[in-house]
Order: structure tokens, then C-alpha cells, then sequence
């Protein structure tokens, strides 16, 4: 059986609303009330957050709080580095999404000769830079952090040299150059892109399995698919935001968005993918309890994130 451990990211410093740095505890207070000893059972790591800068204004436009979110990816990179040469699993429960780009960071740190694909269950493609972003919120930018890629062809932003500088930085954490192939980004779920988003998608043949086609084909037949457009990488990442979810489940969140996946899909898909042997590291991000109501995002969410480490254990 893999040995598992937690990382607890609270920083919520690349939200574009407030709150998700409390989605951890409101999971904790979900399984309370499932009666579950889930967080008893599982040694937890914790990594410092930055959250404080959030009482000032943020110094970048198109990098809203760079500095913090810039510290916080060498925080987790480091954390998931150590983990993975410890022959650990790291399950990581963060608050905002940009913080799965230090996971990944971690993740090729610690074996970079492997090669390394992403399952991205998402509403959004989170794959912008401050070259692109409507809004400078960093949440949106991993994707981009990881592939090292500005998409200058579609700029729409007046960057300043401070930003620009600091972009280069974050995209040299974990070691120079990329950390995956866009081609090794497999999207589950995603339906709220922008123009710039849609134009890397296409060219880079990013395969994006929406909702339509889980209901029409399955849970099951999905990630046998995903699994398999990923056959030539050495390891998995799977990276679940719950605004995958539909919005009749998914109010707990800060973007949510109509149309995305049930609870039960989710459920299974997570379950279904951590079975592969290739699987390294698996992360739950954006639930916001401020947004919510008598805590039911983060119960569907504690819900997900049992029921696939319950599913690790089982096949391994």
C-alpha cells in the first residue's frame, strides 16, 4: 500500500473572491459530521501561507499578489519535492487553484527524466498569463506557469517590466523551462474559456472531455480515454477543482459555472483515474465556505476526496 501523506495549502492569494483558504477546515468539519476519523488517519504537512499580503492592495495588474503566489509555488514545490523522494503519495487539499503549479513543480523536481501528464478536471482552462488574463487573478494562470508558455500571439495586456520579470521567475521554479508538454494536458469538465485559452487548446490538440460527452459515454469509458491519450507518460497528476462541478452542486466555490459534472460523476471519475499505476499526486482545490450554505460544498467535496483515497488504498 503507497504511503500517503497530506499537504494542507491554505493560500487563497490568487482568488479573484475571498474565502477558499477556509475550505480545508470546513472539509474537516464536513467529515466531523460524516463521523469519518479520514484526518485522523493521515499524517498532514502543512504549508505556510502569505494570506497576510491580502490586507494590503496587490502590486501587479496582471499578476494580482505575484510576490505571495510566487513565494507559495516554491513553498509547495519544495513540500512535493521532499514527498515524492520519500516515496510518499501526496494527496493536496489547497485553496486556490495557481497552487497546483507548485505541485507539479514539486513533482518534476523530484524525477525530472520522467515524464509527466495532467488530468485537469476544471471548469475553466487556467491557461493564461499576464499577457492574456481578463482579470490578473493567478488562479487562472498554472497551466501556463508550468508549460512555460506566454501566448504572446493573442496579447492583450499593457504588462509592465516588474511583472514581466517576475513571470520569468515563476516559470524557472521547480528547474528551467517547461515542467510538462501541453500535449500531455488532458481537460475533464472544462466549459468557461476565453478566446486566448481556446486558441492554445487548439494548438496544442488539448483534449477536452465536457459534459455532454461523460453523460453520453460514461464515467468509465472517459477515463479509460484520457488514461490512454496520456499512454507515453511515466506519471499522473490529477488536479480536481469542484467547480467541475454543476452549479446545483458546486455554490460553494468562486466561480462557479452551469453545465459541468454531477457529484456522482465526480465521485466515480476520481475513484476510476487514481486506480493507474502511474498516478503520483492527486489535488482537490476551491471549495469556499463563505460562499455557501450550511457547509454542503465542502461535504460533497470530503465526500470525493474520502472515496478516491479510499480507492488508492484499495488498489495498491
Amino acid at each position: 500500500m503507497r504511503k500517503i501523506r497530506l499537504v494542507e495549502v491554505r493560500s487563497e492569494l490568487a482568488a479573484g473572491t475571498r474565502g477558499a483558504s477556509m475550505g480545508i477546515d470546513a472539509m474537516k468539519i464536513a467529515s466531523i459530521k460524516r463521523r469519518s476519523n479520514f484526518f485522523m488517519r493521515f499524517e498532514p504537512v502543512s504549508v505556510q501561507d502569505e494570506n497576510k499580503l491580502l490586507f494590503g492592495d496587490p502590486q501587479f495588474k496582471w499578476a494580482k499578489y505575484g510576490e505571495g503566489v510566487y513565494t507559495m509555488l516554491n513553498r509547495v514545490c519544495d513540500t512535493v519535492e521532499g514527498l515524492r523522494k520519500e516515496k510518499l503519495f501526496p494527496i493536496v487539499l489547497a485553496g486556490d487553484h495557481s497552487t497546483a503549479a507548485g505541485t507539479i513543480c514539486g513533482i518534476k523536481k523530484a524525477d525530472p527524466g520522467l515524464r509527466l501528464g495532467v488530468i485537469w478536471i476544471d471548469a475553466h482552462g487556467d491557461f493564461h498569463s499576464p499577457y492574456t488574463s481578463p482579470t490578473g487573478n493567478m488562479h487562472g494562470m498554472p497551466l501556463a506557469m508550468v508549460t512555460a508558455t506566454d501566448n504572446a500571439e493573442n496579447e492583450a495586456n499593457d504588462v509592465e517590466e516588474e511583472t514581466e520579470a517576475l513571470w520569468e521567475k515563476i516559470k524557472q521554479i521547480g528547474g528551467n523551462g517547461p515542467k510538462i508538454n501541453p500535449d500531455d494536458i488532458v481537460y475533464v469538465g472544462v466549459r468557461d474559456t476565453e478566446a486566448q485559452e481556446d486558441y492554445l487548446i487548439e494548438k496544442f490538440g488539448i483534449r477536452n472531455f465536457k459534459t455532454a460527452e461523460v453523460n453520453e459515454k460514461g464515467v468509465a469509458k472517459i477515463a479509460e480515454e484520457a488514461l490512454e491519450i496520456l499512454k507515453d507518460c511515466d506519471q499522473i497528476y490529477i488536479s480536481f477543482d469542484v467547480d467541475s462541478l454543476d452549479t446545483s452542486v458546486s455554490t460553494g466555490t468562486g466561480t462557479p459555472v452551469p453545465n459541468g459534472l454531477s457529484k456522482e460523476q465526480a465521485f466515480e471519475l476520481n475513484r476510476t483515474l487514481i486506480k493507474d499505476k502511474r498516478v503520483c499526486c492527486w489535488e482537490i482545490v476551491e471549495v469556499n465556505p463563505t460562499l455557501d450554505t450550511e457547509n454542503k460544498m465542502a461535504e460533497h467535496a470530503f465526500d470525493i476526496l474520502e472515496a478516491t483515497t479510499e480507492s488508492l488504498i484499495e488498489n495498491f
